[in-house]
């Protein structure tokens, strides 16, 4: 595939995910940090904001199991923001569910790497997914805050569970 069709790819992905928000929820109330879910799932959530352009996610995880084993069996966030954003919460979603804490760490340094990179490092669809759409974004530094936005949450999430 030449770049130009792996953009316009990318750039699809992009769109899609912020047309039709995987894991999007009208309202998410405050949690205490170790919150125990109905279910049993430890929980946390984190709520972050984007100061340049006022862009805001609220990400809520719920894991099952401790450590860096712990299962990811519960995603869930709601937010306002640009496309890139609310995409990029999107595709986390998909990204991370059902994975270790040890797995989407690993995926959330790859990512924030690649999202660094200003374009010179290529994205690893193997362990990226969708999320390799991003790659495109890491030219524009004010847009990298926004594509980041959500994986903040989720990091700032995951450490109140530790």
């Amino acid at each position: 595939m030449t770049s130009s069709a792996m953009q316009q790819l990318y750039q699809q992905i992009i769109l899609d995910h912020a047309k039709s928000a995987h894991g999007a929820v009208p309202e998410l109330p405050t949690l205490d940090a170790g919150s125990v879910s109905a279910a049993g799932l430890r929980q946390a959530q984190s709520h972050q904001v984007n100061t340049t352009c006022g862009d805001e996610v609220t990400v809520r995880v719920g894991l099952t199991g401790a450590g860096t084993d712990a299962e990811i069996d519960e995603f869930a966030w709601r937010g306002a923001g640009c496309s890139i954003s609310m995409a990029s919460a999107s595709v986390l979603n998909d990204t991370v569910r059902g994975t270790s804490v040890a797995e989407s760490e690993a995926m959330l340094n790859l990512f924030r790497e690649m999202l660094r990179s200003r374009g010179t490092i290529e994205p690893d669809e193997e362990v990226l997914g969708d999320a390799a759409a991003f790659a495109g974004v890491s030219k524009y530094p004010a847009r990298v805050k926004c594509a980041m936005l959500p994986w903040v949450a989720f990091e700032a999430a995951l450490l109140q569970l530790r």
